[in-house]
């Protein structure tokens, strides 16, 4: 193929809206190279050209919690992928970059955003799924709910990738758990109210299994005063009668006692094998 000098890519001498570049001989030119180093460099200048103009769809974007650097790759991304696939028998260059340079931020922030993060084929397939469920109700006397196998037919899927296609339609933003589930009023309710509890009988076993070394350590009597007295609910008095000691005694010997359960039940904490 023959070589030729290109003139500067970019002029100016015709002012655009936003000063944007005036690239038509370019494009031209890029339309009639074949794929190669010197096609290469002129979408190179192309995009260099209209870089500004990528960046300023980027900023749009900045208050949606990516840097802006980041935002600024993607739209070059996206100017890029709209500079190969540019005809100019189609319009203005403009016209088409700007909705090509946002729709890949846009995708940008579907793939990386998500409140639930799935894959990236899962989320292909909710987008056909969506656009099947759409086409469906579009169609005269379609049912307000169309089924998974029609759904399945419309979009060229089976019927278990239109299971995960709707699955995929959920998890796109997460619901709070202060999100009402009824109208409100007095028996209103949220998904929070929805949600099980840790049962606390569950710390009551590990408290028990704690406890259980310390209490193998004590004589018979004061483990049968801390049984009266924790499980029986007996007085100190009572069980001072029962035992024919004073009530200052019982005292005394279920706070030695229980601090003889506690210690061994730390030391059982801290991976002290106790022996059995």
């Amino acid at each position: 193929m023959p070589t030729h000098t290109s003139a500067p890519v970019a002029t100016r001498t015709h002012r655009r809206p936003h000063d944007a570049p005036d690239t038509a001989a370019a494009f031209e030119r890029l339309a009639h190279v074949d794929d190669g180093p010197e096609r290469e460099l002129l979408a190179e200048e192309i995009v260099e050209a209209w870089l500004p103009m990528a960046h300023r769809i980027a900023r749009r974007f900045r208050d949606k919690g990516e840097s802006t650097e980041d935002l600024q790759q993607v739209a070059a991304m996206g100017l890029v992928k709209a500079v190969n696939h540019y005809e100019p028998a189609r319009g203005a260059f403009e016209s088409y970059a700007v909705p090509t340079i946002t729709g890949e931020l846009r995708r940008h922030f579907r793939d990386r955003m998500w409140d639930v993060r799935v894959p990236r084929r899962i989320q292909e397939l909710r987008t056909r799924v969506r656009r099947a469920r759409f086409e469906l109700l579009d169609q005269p006397g379609s049912s307000p709910q169309p089924s998974i196998p029609a759904l399945a037919r419309q979009a060229d899927l089976t019927e278990d990738e239109v299971r995960d296609g709707i699955t995929a339609l959920d998890s796109y933003s997460a619901t709070s758990l202060d999100a009402q589930l009824t109208s409100g009023g007095p028996d209103g309710f949220s998904l929070a109210d929805t949600l099980g509890v840790t049962d606390p009988g569950f710390d009551l076993v590990t408290d028990r299994e704690a406890a259980r070394e310390g209490l193998q350590h004590l004589p018979s009597r004061e483990r049968t005063i801390l049984y009266l007295s924790f499980f029986e609910g007996l007085t100190q008095s009572r069980i001072a009668e029962r035992f024919g000691i004073s009530q200052m005694q019982v005292s005394r010997l279920i706070t030695k006692s229980c601090a003889t359960v506690r210690a061994h039940a730390l030391r059982g904490a801290d991976g002290v094998r106790i022996s059995r």
